[in-house]
């Protein structure tokens, strides 16, 4: 599935990109080390866990998109490899939810990649997935990350407290949300009239196969 509007586009993660992937987070290191995810050190009858290599990484992402569970991605603009965007902790039965995680090239910050991603991704799962709630959880103190959510709609939850462990250490996130009753319209057509108020709110091209 290849998900596209304008310069924008969502594509699965891939072996190949590795080139690519890894020379944008080399030049983003200082800039995405805030707000990364870290391995704690481990508890006394826990298992120790490595940070894994860029196959490593693929390969699970692959097989928890293949178990129903993941929806992993890359985030192109104007072709090139700028981020990364993932649906993960998908859950079915009653639930139908999964959460939201992503990171762009400091390059392209500021652009509307990021808005444009989440809510190509979002009306995905909405739409075609069949979720039914999407969480974004965000470190308080990351105010570019928070207005990409704030921009599309999302809620404000709540704080849940020393949530994940983050840049070497426990830290509170923010709870965003938003269920497929908010968004009937469609987060892109949403965008869309955010960012062009007096002009056409049409999408430029919706989600292909």
């Amino acid at each position: 599935m290849v998900l596209t509007d304008g310069d924008v586009s969502l594509r699965p993660i891939k072996l190949r990109d590795q080139a690519a992937w890894r020379e944008v987070n080399r030049r983003n290191r200082d800039w995405l080390r805030p707000w990364e995810a870290t391995i704690p050190p481990p508890a006394p009858w826990g298992p120790v866990i490595q940070r894994p290599t860029y196959r490593q990484m693929v390969r699970h992402l692959r097989a928890e998109a293949n178990a129903g569970r993941m929806l992993p991605f890359v985030v192109e603009y104007q072709g090139r490899l700028v981020g990364q965007l993932t649906v993960a902790g998908i859950t079915w039965g009653s639930m139908c939810a999964g959460h939201v995680g992503y990171w762009v090239d400091r390059d392209v910050a500021g652009r509307g990649v990021m808005p444009t991603a989440v809510a190509l991704a979002v009306d995905h799962c909405f739409g075609k997935v069949g979720l039914h709630r999407i969480e974004v959880c965000i470190r308080p103190e990351n105010g570019p990350s928070r207005r990409v959510v704030e921009k599309l709609g999302f809620r404000e939850e709540g704080l849940r407290p020393r949530y994940l462990h983050i840049d070497g250490a426990w830290r509170d996130h923010l709870v965003y949300a938003l269920t497929a009753e908010e968004a009937r319209e469609g987060l892109l057509r949403r965008w869309h009239r955010e960012r062009h108020p007096h002009g056409p709110a049409e999408p430029g091209q919706l989600p292909e196969q």
